[in-house]
């Protein structure tokens, strides 16, 4: 079977095949039975959608079978997908809406209260688990594939206009269409032998990129399965695998971490997954999850952008990313001057030893396939500038051309005038091992630059020692002598996003004036102490004597 130019194709593909496609809960329907009930819903929002209105449609939804139906349908009417994030509140869940002008809403009725009281003008709001939605599709149950469409359905037709995660202003949707997306999940397929008998397990949130492009789609693509988790659980995760026969899941941000801070069980090598695909589980954590649980993870790179691709090959060593895509030219480069950076060097241990001179941002200097923001053209030029697209996103490459991922750009600090990379100081913590989760993010220094805070989950029954922990980090024949935590904050469980990435704004809004407990170091010694009282008051007062203390006018005092 060839490949198909149109997710729409790839949904045709299903009619007629009445092997298990869809599983949620209780829920079981055939790969038949989606591209009916796709073409059912298409028929629907063709009616539903104005000739002069944009043919979008919002989904906010959890991850239920309704989810994946909708994307179907919507490829099937050549319609696109909006993702909407259920964690947005009020005016500003209104605007993600209103900004991406979808002119039907599909919801259910545990996400109808975030809904009250928005004004919503011209939007047409359905709810699935509803005896008047049910009624509503029994109208078009008699729909084929291919009987309703809004025009023709060409790769260049908008599929998904998808929420970028950014970390300040408003959340920028990137635009990917249907060629876009078939040739992402052909190449999953492809790159990782997806077999028609796999079940993709998808418990990352669909609203977001990764959910779709790298799980659902490449299922789509190979005629496998796909199995459906409403939200993420790390408790709940082996005994969904085994239910429901899963080979292949996807993960982003904190979910290993959290996978990982669950008890140690006898059968935890007993399922049938063999795979993981995701990004920041770190080197130290994607090894303790293959010999914990028998499943090799894959980091990868991307994002709902797609403006460069970096792929993986047998070759590839520990730690690193992969080399770039035939298609693409990367470089790693100073993201002030853009001139490239030095090649990484790498001690006896494998271990960076030249990161100011090697980490920087990581660019797109051939044909990208960047398909732009929905109506935002500052964003569209500050993506891509003098002919480049830049990721934001943090890199160092060996000799050899091989990339290694260090961060955002937004996580970079700057310490006693040397730029430092979050990410690469929390691989190295994350080697401690009370740790069971590690962010590392920037505070103001009272006189100049950043100081490095670092915020620590412990695992079940650790208790943080502050001698310990020091001595770890003297051990640590890569951690620079800027790199040490001033500021370590002991959190109950790492706050994370609603697609499980930190929520460092929340940390660094914080900073070091928080409910939870705070060791520090002061003037940098190895010894951290309890920050409070006294202490803490003569720290503020120095911010106060350097005229700096606007910088914390963001961060929340104790309570």
């Amino acid at each position: 079977m060839g490949s198909a130019g149109t997710v729409a194709e790839l949904v045709q593909r299903q009619w007629g095949d009445h092997r298990p496609g869809l599983r949620h809960e209780d829920t079981v329907l055939s790969h038949h039975q989606v591209a009916a009930g796709a073409a059912a819903r298409a028929a629907l929002l063709v009616d539903l959608l104005s000739a002069d209105s944009e043919p979008h449609l919002g989904v906010l939804l959890d991850n239920t079978h309704e989810f994946p139906l909708w994307l179907s349908a919507a490829a099937l009417a050549g319609a696109a997908v909006v993702g909407i994030n259920p964690t947005r509140r009020g005016a500003e869940l209104a605007r993600d809406i209103m900004h991406t002008d979808c002119r039907v809403l599909v919801t259910e009725r545990a996400h109808l209260p975030l809904l009250d009281g928005l004004d919503l003008p011209g939007v047409r709001v359905l709810v699935t688990d509803t005896d008047a939605y049910a009624e509503l599709l029994a109208d078009y149950a008699g729909a084929e594939p291919g009987d309703a469409v809004l025009g023709e359905v060409r790769s260049a037709t908008r599929m998904l206009l998808y929420f970028t995660s950014g970390s300040t202003g408003a959340p920028k949707a990137a635009i990917c269409t249907q060629g876009r997306l078939a040739a992402a999940g052909q190449s999953l397929v492809d790159h990782f032998g997806v077999r028609r008998d796999d079940v993709h397990y998808v418990c990352m949130p669909m609203f977001h990129g990764n959910a779709v492009i790298a799980d659902w789609a490449p299922a789509l693509a190979g005629g496998a399965a796909v199995a459906l988790r409403r939200r993420f659980s790390a408790s709940g995760f082996l005994d969904d695998v085994r239910a429901y026969g899963a080979t292949y899941f996807t993960y982003v941000g904190r979910a290993v971490q959290y996978l990982l801070a669950t008890p140690e069980r006898p059968d935890d090598r007993d399922h049938p997954l063999r795979l993981g695909f995701g990004t920041e589980a770190g080197a130290v954590d994607a090894a303790r999850f293959r010999e914990r649980f028998g499943v090799r993870l894959v980091e990868g790179y991307g994002s709902s952008e797609g403006g460069a691709a970096i792929q993986r090959t047998p070759d590839t060593p520990a730690g690193a990313i992969g080399r770039a895509a035939a298609r693409d030219d990367l470089a790693v480069v100073d993201p002030e001057t853009g001139e490239e950076r030095a090649a990484a060097v790498f001690d006896e241990g494998g271990r960076l030893v030249n990161g100011a001179e090697a980490i920087g941002e990581l660019v797109n200097r051939g044909d990208t396939p960047f398909e732009g923001y929905w109506r935002n053209a500052k964003a569209d030029a500050a993506r891509v500038r003098g002919g480049w697209y830049w990721t934001g996103d943090l890199f160092f490459r060996d000799l050899d051309g091989f990339l290694y991922f260090a961060g955002r750009t937004d996580d970079r600090l700057r310490v006693d005038s040397e730029n430092l990379a979050a990410a690469m100081i929390e691989n190295i913590l994350a080697r401690w091992g009370d740790a069971a989760a590690v962010a590392v993010y920037a505070v103001p220094d009272p006189v100049a630059g950043d100081q490095v805070m670092a915020a620590l989950a412990l695992r079940e029954g650790a208790v943080f020692e502050p001698a310990a922990f020091a001595a770890f980090l003297a051990a640590q024949p890569d951690l620079g002598t800027k790199m040490a935590p001033r500021f370590v904050r002991i959190v109950p469980a790492m706050p994370v996003t609603a697609t499980n990435k930190v929520h460092r704004v929340a940390l660094r809004r914080e900073g070091f004036r928080s409910t939870d407990p705070v060791w520090w170091n002061g003037a940098g010694g190895g010894a951290y102490r309890p920050l409070g009282g006294e202490e803490l008051a003569g720290l503020l007062a120095e911010y106060e004597a350097h005229g700096r203390t606007a910088l914390l006018s963001s961060i929340s005092p104790m309570a």
